[in-house]
Formats: structure tokens, sequence, C-alpha cells
């Protein structure tokens, strides 16, 4: 099977979980019984691919392009792909790798798009005028099937935008952690920290994990909480720290790269995720691989992620989420009892199983 991955991801994201994505499968495919697959991408500026791959982009990596220069970027590739991928007659499958209003599928190839998430459906303060909402609307009516990295992914798209079920697989994501930093840990005391990775807006429900761990004597006082990426902490949420009258030496901030981020997996108390909503939430089971036990929201698609490996939570109850910590960091029995779990599911999730389950849904779209 001649499968090609389009331009866009790899062209305006360095780094990112679409790209990675992307890296992975195209990837793990290349070494499944024959298929060639090729990312065309004329210009691109992503970090994962290497010479040493068995996939690469067809074309020259360049150093990111400031902001004035990124629609000339798009541009080429644009015009490049209506000349060479278009008119080709001999592809089977086209993956556009995001959203886009142009139609570079060949006729001889079935078109698939993945849908990783409905947060912008869902959470967006004005929907009739979101751009991305009305292309991706769009590129999702185009295509002829449509990968889903959940099932609570499939059911949000089936039901916002009206997609036909029969239309949509369900693929689960890997996970890609491998390394760990043991110089990189934060001196703040074995297993005296609890863990937050990643973006902390809206959905994300940090305010209310401030409030839980706020409210707990047990926690503020005998446990750093550490945020993970997300840039530095903003006015409001610095003003909310100060209202709960939480020390700036008992929360802070820490960036770097996936060494830091395995060393911090590595030594904490637990690993806390209190989102709202998630297309699927890599980051419990990158926890769950370095031993950390996961305590996790009961929303979205993550109950059907973490299974019975996590302590739940109701993300709207701050009560809720203070006792699943405090029963977490009580008790070193539940603590290895979900370290123990937490291996055993990681197990159901790989990069090689989601490559070759995208493959099963190639071939069915393919005939």
């Amino acid at each position: 099977m001649r499968i090609c991955f389009d331009y866009q991801i790899v062209s305006f994201q360095q780094y990112g979980g679409v790209s990675r994505y992307i890296y992975e499968i195209a990837n793990h495919m290349a070494g499944i019984d024959g298929h060639e697959v090729k990312i065309f991408a004329p210009l691109y500026v992503n970090e994962y691919f290497h010479n040493s791959d068995k996939v690469c982009p067809t074309g020259i990596k360049i150093p990111p392009p400031p902001n004035q220069l990124r629609s000339l970027i798009d541009g080429v590739n644009l015009a490049t792909a209506f000349m060479l991928v278009k008119p080709r007659r001999n592809l089977d499958i086209f993956h556009e790798t995001y959203y886009t209003l142009s139609d570079l599928c060949p006729g001889s190839a079935k078109r698939l798009i993945t849908v990783y998430d409905m947060i912008h459906e869902k959470f967006s303060n004005n929907p009739n005028g979101d751009k991305m909402m009305q292309i991706k609307a769009y590129a999702v009516k185009r295509a002829d099937h449509i990968i889903c990295i959940s099932q609570n992914t499939q059911r949000d798209l089936v039901e916002i935008m009206g997609v036909p079920e029969e239309k949509t697989s369900v693929v689960h994501l890997g996970y890609s952690i491998t390394s760990i930093g043991r110089e990189s840990k934060p001196s703040v005391g074995t297993k005296h920290y609890i863990l937050y990775v990643g973006r902390r807006v809206g959905y994300k429900n940090f305010e209310k994990l401030l409030h839980a761990y706020a409210d707990s004597p047990l926690l503020k006082n005998e446990f750093h909480l550490i945020c993970f990426g997300g840039g530095g902490f903003s006015t409001r949420e610095l003003g909310l720290m100060e209202s709960l009258t939480l020390s700036r030496n008992r929360v802070s901030q820490v960036s770097g790269g996936d060494d830091v981020l395995a060393g911090l997996y590595a030594s904490a108390a637990l690993f806390i995720y209190p989102s709202i909503y998630e297309g699927f939430g890599l980051s419990p089971l990158e926890a769950m691989a370095f031993g950390c036990p996961v305590v996790c929201a009961n929303s979205s698609c993550l109950p059907e992620v973490v299974g019975d490996a996590a302590e739940l939570f109701d993300p709207a109850d701050t009560y809720d989420m203070r006792m699943a910590i405090e029963k977490v960091v009580l008790s070193p029995e539940r603590a290895s009892l979900l370290a123990e779990k937490g291996r055993e599911r990681i197990k159901l999730f790989s990069w090689e199983k989601c490559a070759r389950e995208t493959l099963k849904v190639y071939q069915k779209v393919h005939g």
C-alpha cells in the first residue's frame, strides 16, 4: 500500500503531540509488510525526524520562520503539493495531518484525517466566529474516513458535527518518553511533591487544583506542587495563590525536555490530572511508565485511558479531588498498588499497536 502524509503539521510544529503522532505511526508503518510511506513536505521545521529514521519528510528542514514569513512557506508547500502530489495516480491513502480548506488528495487515493479532540467546539467563547472550527468541519466532511483517538472523541464528533459513526474508527495513541534524567530531579525531597504537567488554561482545571491543594493542611505543609511546562505562572494564577495563602516556595513551575520530565515522573509522590476534557490524555500513561501513581479526573476520555489504574475524582468537586490525592499520599499500599496497575495498563498502548490498527483502517477504507 502506498501511503502519503501531507506537509501541514511538520511544516509549522517543531515539537508537539500531533507531530509526534505522525512521526511515530509513519515510522512504525514503514516497517510493516513493506508498505511505502512518504511525508510530503518541501519545507518543514519539525525536530522529531532524523536521517536514520525509516521515514523523513521529503523536503528541506529549515529554521522556524518569523511570523511574517509563515504564509510564504505555506504557500510554497501548497503550490508544490498541487504540482507534485495532486496529479499522482499511484497513491492508495492520503492522510491529512491537520485541517485545511485545500484539497490535495489525488484521485486515486482515499482521504483520511485524524480528529484529536473537540475542545474548540465544546469550549469556544465564539463558536460562530472560530475560523479553525469552520475549517475543521469542512475537512471532516470532505474526508472519506475519520480516525478518532478515543471513543469519547468519536462520540463528541458524531454528536456535535453529525458525522455518521460508520465513517469513523477509534485508534488509541501510544506514548513516547523513554529516558530518565536522574540529574534533572528537583531538590525538594524524594516523593515529597505532587506533579502537574502541561498547560493550565480553562478546561485544564488548574485553579480547582490550587483550591484543593490549599484546602488541605497535609498537602500544602508536607508536599510541594510542581508544575512542569505550560510557561510561567500568569498574573491571575499568582493572585489566586496569594489569596489562598500559598507560599511561592511550595508551588513552582519547571521547564525542560523529556529527560527533565521523566525524572520528575520517577520521583513524584503522585501525578495529578484534573482536566475537565481531553481528546486522549497521554500524560497519565507517561506517569505510569515511570511507576508514578496517577490521580485523575473521571471526565471525558480519561477513564477510558486509565482504566482501574488511577484514583479517580469528580473534577468539578474540589473536596473530592482533595480526598483522592490524600488517599494516595496517606497510603503507601494504595500508591504501590496504583503504580503496579499502571505498569500493567501501559502494556495496552504502544506506537506499534497504533500503527498496525491505523493500517487496518486504511485497508478497510481502501478496499
